[in-house]
């Protein structure tokens, strides 16, 4: 540690962002631009704690604590303290394929555990970590760095979310051959069609690509495995597959009401919002999901705050943001004790926004929808929602509505952003993989060999819908058994 009293001198101050009012105008990222300066400040709070949970990538209470990819936090802190950016960038390499992504939308579990964060507010290592691979790529220290020589195997990656790149760029690393293989017509999968673009701009998705493919990585696009090309074919022409096509069946909800014309799953609408976007250049020509709309989002969850950010740049008439769950405390209950993740109340960016323009925050909490209402033209006008209380049945918690609590609210757009229920069937039902009791197909952690030797399956659709940073885990993780499977011993990290 360069400076032991940094954690008393210096406050919290992360890349602040924009003003809601000014952001909302536009599609560009939220923040602003980092000053070197201030980062050096907030490094240097880093405690060399002894212990740092920051990088354990624990997981307590069914969510992550510390970073999944294990980064060495405390000694790129250090670095970036002392003015070593370079050396920092190396450090931030060495776990994390991609750090401008999850510097942009990771929810940081390393700060809910880190040890400052027990007395102070915690080091912001988000801020850090994105300035890190912002300033490398802007010196140009970034640059191609194909393998030496080719082992002569090839691996086929289906789906190019953070799993899939993350097990490519490490497969090409040790030197096969790999060929990624994505559905849609650009590379990225939920990093691109997922998240909007004022939480990560296209074209940081798309400088690392390019970075990839001059590196020796093929890139086959609107090319959807088990429909467009057999996965049995993958089998026959390639000696492995991996496969991280994501958990991508979004949770319905069928009540009366739902076939009217405007309800949408939430990710329909991200993707086209982003295709618009990133195809005519210009917001007005796609901004009319929304617009001058009562818009209402059901899901209190990522997906359902980009869906009040986008709703908001689209120029809605109102926003209503329905949450199923009660709404957290201001600080961590007894139950939920460091490095846990803080359970705690807080605005994302979406709900910041909504407060500026509309005056609070948009969510209702324990909240639940029971009839969407429409017209005689088959147009949806409003929803009938009524408020539930958890209670407890034979050891399991249910929600149940509470009499006299029905009311309705005007919506002539609604999106579902209740989560995602597992992959899609077709290529598990091609190949006839096995699955575990929540869809997922079936793959030991650690090893990630599905019931057919020589395919692998890792991220999303192994574990089910999760973290950006958990998919970059695991697809690091898949490319080590898959190095191992292919020449009987691996030296990737």
């Amino acid at each position: 540690m360069g400076k032991p009293t940094g954690f008393l001198e210096h406050t919290r101050s992360p890349i602040p962002d924009r003003a809601p009012l000014d952001r909302v105008k536009d599609w560009e990222e939220i923040h602003e631009d980092f000053q070197e300066e201030n980062l050096k400040e907030q490094g240097s709070r880093c405690m060399d704690c002894g212990t740092p949970y920051c990088h354990t990538g624990m997981t307590i209470s069914n969510m992550a604590s510390g970073c999944p990819v294990n980064n060495l936090i405390p000694e790129w802190n250090d670095l970036v303290y002392q003015s070593k950016w370079q050396d920092a960038l190396d450090r931030l390499h060495k776990t994390n394929n991609f750090p401008e992504f999850t510097g942009r939308v990771c929810p940081a579990p390393c700060e809910g555990s880190c040890v400052l964060g027990v007395i102070e507010p915690p080091v912001t290592i988000k801020s850090i970590e994105c300035a890190i691979i912002d300033k490398g790529f802007k010196e140009g220290w970034v640059q191609p760095n194909p393998p030496k020589s080719r082992s002569g195997k090839k691996v086929a990656v289906v789906g190019s979310g953070p799993a899939g790149l993350a097990a490519a760029d490490q497969l090409n690393k040790a030197g096969h051959s790999v060929t990624v293989y994505e559905r849609a017509d650009r590379i990225g999968g939920l990093l691109v069609y997922g998240i909007p673009n004022m939480k990560l701009d296209k074209k940081y998705v798309q400088r690392r690509v390019d970075l990839l493919a001059e590196e020796g990585i093929e890139f086959v696009v609107s090319t959807e495995i088990g429909k467009d090309l057999p996965a049995k074919q993958l089998i026959e022409e390639f000696d492995s597959v991996i496969l991280c096509c994501g958990a991508t069946k979004p949770r319905d909800l069928p009540i009366e009401g739902r076939d009217l014309d405007g309800v949408h799953f939430a990710m329909d609408f991200l993707t086209k919002n982003t295709q618009g976007l990133l195809e005519l250049k210009d917001i007005t020509a796609f901004e009319t999901a929304a617009k001058g709309k009562d818009a209402v989002v059901i899901g209190g969850g990522d997906t359902g705050t980009d869906c009040v950010g986008t709703s908001l740049r689209h120029g809605c008439e109102s926003i209503t943001q329905l949450e199923i769950m009660p709404r957290p405390p201001e600080e961590r209950a007894d139950d939920n004790p460091w490095p846990e993740w803080p359970k705690v109340y807080k605005m994302d960016y979406g709900q910041e926004e909504a407060k500026e323009i509309f005056g609070a925050d948009p969510r209702n909490y324990l909240t639940a929808t029971k009839k969407f209402i429409g017209d005689e033209n088959g147009k949806l006008t409003s929803l009938l929602i009524h408020e539930i209380e958890w209670k407890q049945e034979n050891g399991r918690f249910s929600p149940v509505e509470v009499p006299g609590s029905e009311r309705e609210i005007p919506a002539q757009v609604a999106f579902l952003a209740m989560g995602f229920l597992g992959p899609e069937d077709i290529i598990a039902e091609e190949l006839g993989l096995e699955r575990d009791s929540r869809s997922n197909i079936q793959a030991e952690y650690g090893k990630f060999s599905t019931n057919m030797d020589g395919v692998f399956t890792a991220g999303d659709m192994r574990r089910g819908q999760s973290l950006v940073v958990w998919a970059i885990n695991e697809g690091r993780a898949v490319a080590r058994e898959c190095d191992r499977h292919l020449m009987g011993e691996t030296s990737l990290p």
